[in-house]
């Protein structure tokens, strides 16, 4: 089995949930008492959140890339962003480290090619939505054309991941008004939930639509590079 690097901290509260799929997958395949070699470095997301409100992503890239660099010193032979947001700075980080960065933004592309989705509608924060880091990735890579909501339900989503979701807080009255946001996307042939904390709020089947859960996904390919065919 090889070792993998998790920054996390990005919120917790997904990283929480990284952390029981990675185990629960070794658990899947291997059987018995094996559980995944895994090294965490957990961050404190406050300080993120204050450069990236700021607009200061070049600090943001620089504590990424020394987490990486921790990660791959401690003996990962992996690194994974536990964050769809955070994937902003990946190729930066990538290039920092002498071992593969498990993109997120890969897992997810490879998944809508296989479903043979070509219009999904992405969540994610405001970050991810409106910029093209993630959007242009998709596009670029798998020929996918990821719509986004409008500004105004952007901004609704965004303060739910913030102000909700990071702090461990679900409520139905946000999960209806998720629900609104994909009633008003009837174009879109699937959804990508492109926040590691969206799978707290929404139940894929709930959505009318297939669902691909980044986070799951990116779990996934982590224990496809770690364990292999097993």
């Amino acid at each position: 089995m090889k070792t993998l690097g998790l920054i996390g901290g990005t919120s917790w509260e997904s990283t929480v949930d990284y952390y029981r799929r990675l185990n629960e997958g070794v658990r899947e395949r291997m059987g018995g008492l094996h559980s995944c070699r895994l090294i965490l470095s957990s961050v404190d997301f406050a300080g993120f959140a204050e450069r990236m409100s700021a607009g200061d992503w070049e600090t943001v890239g620089e504590r990424l890339v020394a987490e990486a660099r921790l990660l791959a010193r401690a003996g990962a032979d992996a690194i994974l962003i536990g964050s769809n947001t955070m994937h902003k700075a990946a190729e930066r980080i990538a290039a920092s480290v002498e071992v593969p960065v498990l993109d997120i933004r890969d897992a997810c592309g490879r998944a809508l090619t296989v479903a043979g989705s070509r219009r999904p509608l992405l969540l994610g924060t405001r970050y991810t939505m409106a910029d093209d880091f993630f959007s242009g990735y998709l596009r670029d890579r798998f020929a996918v054309e990821a719509i986004v909501p409008s500004q105004a339900d952007q901004a609704l989503i965004d303060r739910v991941i913030f102000d909700e979701l990071c702090k461990g807080v679900v409520t139905a009255a946000s999960r209806d008004a998720y629900l609104g946001v994909l009633a008003r996307s009837p174009e879109a042939d699937g959804i990508i939930f492109g926040c590691t904390e969206i799978g707290m709020l929404l139940d894929p089947e709930s959505c009318g639509k297939p669902v691909f859960d980044n986070l799951r996904l990116h779990v996934a390919a982590a224990l496809t590079f770690a364990l292999g065919n097993v």
